[in-house]
């Protein structure tokens, strides 16, 4: 299992779609660890919780196919890769000095524009439906925009659900993903109770030291644990938990989003970066981030896999998840304007780029490797001349 999983974690580029077309290739076709219908019903489970899915799946299918051993070594093989780039990145920029180093940061910035508008583009076709969803996703977004801080993140998804409940028509289940993976209700139960503790608690004991390690890995599992819709959602949920409160600068941010595109693996192994500027460059500090912002999620994938499929026998559970994906929309629409927008186009040439990467991610399916590549010299090439 560690073996398959590191090969895919130093080979899967593309983001978290793009990662569930590698799974399928993998575990499905060319080793027959579950069949088509077992892996179509874990993606729909993971695609429904918080968390990142790629993940969220891999790990589930590590559990399936080698018990707890093989789940840890499926996250663990697919994500190291990654977060060891990331941490580099994060030590070798640890003072971004001189026009050139600048100019990087830029580029990665303009990346960061293109990646985030294709994420929102995809994003609002599939969850934004109906008239209910779109009010919902633009109510979300103008009040952010508005109000902002992570308290109003978390008061537009509270709101969301309820208006969910109301006015918007529920969710396909995914109640057959139980089959796929044998989980006991002696192991979800506790896997709930564990989120649960650690969502209350972690802000309990980190209130002493707000810039200690207890006040860093509450950061960290409270965005994993908020994400809903894919990875790009955690932009906006870890710049209001980090920048404003001294943890970095917008710059130092925006520029890890934009390198983390350049990367095999989950999105969220930006967390490495993040965790080691935030600390300094201190290896505990990108530890600690890392294994708080994916913890959430995995948590929630053991307890889902077994209880999901009663709780969506609920109807308005399923349409309070369809408030809350289109509340989603409207998040990640926000941060596209502040921080992403404001803080990368600066003039018209800036806005060009930009508009040209979105254009190779949308219409031509470029890598987001080959952007990286190509805003990066578009910045250095004009900080030259």
């Amino acid at each position: 299992m560690l073996r398959v999983a590191l090969q895919l974690g130093l080979t899967s580029c593309g983001g978290p779609i793009a990662h569930l077309g590698y799974f399928e290739r993998t575990y499905v076709r060319q080793r027959g660890w579950l069949s088509e219908q077992h892996y179509g019903a874990l993606v729909a489970l993971c695609q429904i919780l918080p968390g990142p899915t790629s993940s969220q799946v891999g790990f589930l299918i590590g559990l399936h196919r080698a018990g707890w051993p093989g789940a840890l070594a499926a996250w663990f093989g697919f994500t190291l890769p990654s977060a060891l780039l990331m941490y580099a990145g994060a030590v070798l920029s640890a003072r971004p000095e001189g026009p050139l180093a600048l100019a990087v940061v830029h580029g990665l910035k303009l990346v960061a524009v293109a990646v985030v508008a294709q994420a929102l583009w995809t994003m609002a076709r599939r969850l934004c439906t109906d008239i209910a969803t779109w009010l919902i996703g633009v109510s979300a977004a103008v009040l952010l925009l508005l109000v902002g801080g992570s308290a109003a993140q978390l008061g537009v998804l509270a709101g969301a659900a309820v208006a969910g409940t109301v006015w918007c028509r529920p969710t396909a289940a995914a109640g057959a993903a139980h089959s796929a993976v044998a989980v006991p209700g002696t192991a979800a139960w506790p896997a709930l109770g564990v989120f649960l503790l650690l969502l209350v608690g972690l802000p309990l004991l980190a209130w002493r030291s707000p810039h200690g390690e207890l006040a860093l890995a509450e950061v960290f599992y409270r965005s994993g644990a908020l994400v809903f819709g894919g990875g790009h959602v955690v932009l906006p949920l870890l710049r209001e938990s980090l920048v404003p409160h001294g943890w970095l600068s917008d710059d130092r941010f925006l520029a890890g989003y934009g390198l983390a595109q350049a990367m095999p693996g989950p999105l969220f192994s930006v967390a490495a970066y993040l965790g080691a500027v935030a600390t300094h460059g201190s290896v505990s500090g990108a530890f600690i981030a890392l294994v708080c912002i994916f913890l959430p999620g995995l948590l929630l994938a053991v307890a889902g896999v077994s209880l999901w499929g009663r709780l969506a026998a609920h109807r308005p559970v399923r349409a309070a998840m369809s408030g809350v994906n289109a509340a989603v929309v409207g998040i990640l629409a926000a941060a596209l304007y502040d921080p992403v927008w404001v803080s990368a186009v600066h003039d018209g040439a800036d806005l060009a780029v930009a508009a040209a990467g979105l254009v190779l991610l949308v219409a031509l399916r470029a890598p987001p490797l080959l952007l990286v590549v190509l805003c990066a010299a578009y910045s250095v090439l004009r900080a030259v001349h």
